[in-house]
């Protein structure tokens, strides 16, 4: 089952300090995940400044349950960098030319 997730930084002066304390912490977590074939896709959000203010993740899973459960050690929720986490149910579009 595939899950999109939309999550938001937080907007105080410390939120993109605090993201690229983790983020190398963040993308290994991500690599592994990637490894098992639970990422599917992937990456920053940007403002109109092209900093990074948030992520999107398409993730593949078995259920909900397995997809909360690998979230208790992400990174960016852990040390506080994400603040408005969305998950829903996805079905990505398989589209032949």
């Amino acid at each position: 089952m595939q899950f999109l997730l939309v999550a938001y930084d937080g907007t105080d002066q410390g939120a993109l300090e605090r993201r690229m304390k983790v983020r190398q912490e963040h993308l290994e977590k991500i690599a592994l995940l990637k490894k098992k074939g639970n990422f599917l896709l992937g990456g920053a959000i940007l403002d109109d400044n092209q900093t990074m203010i948030g992520s999107m993740i398409v993730y593949e899973f078995p259920d909900r349950k397995a997809l909360d459960e690998s979230l208790l050690d992400e990174p960016y929720i852990t040390k506080g960098v994400w603040k408005k986490v969305d998950i829903r149910p996805y079905r990505l579009a398989h589209i032949e030319i």
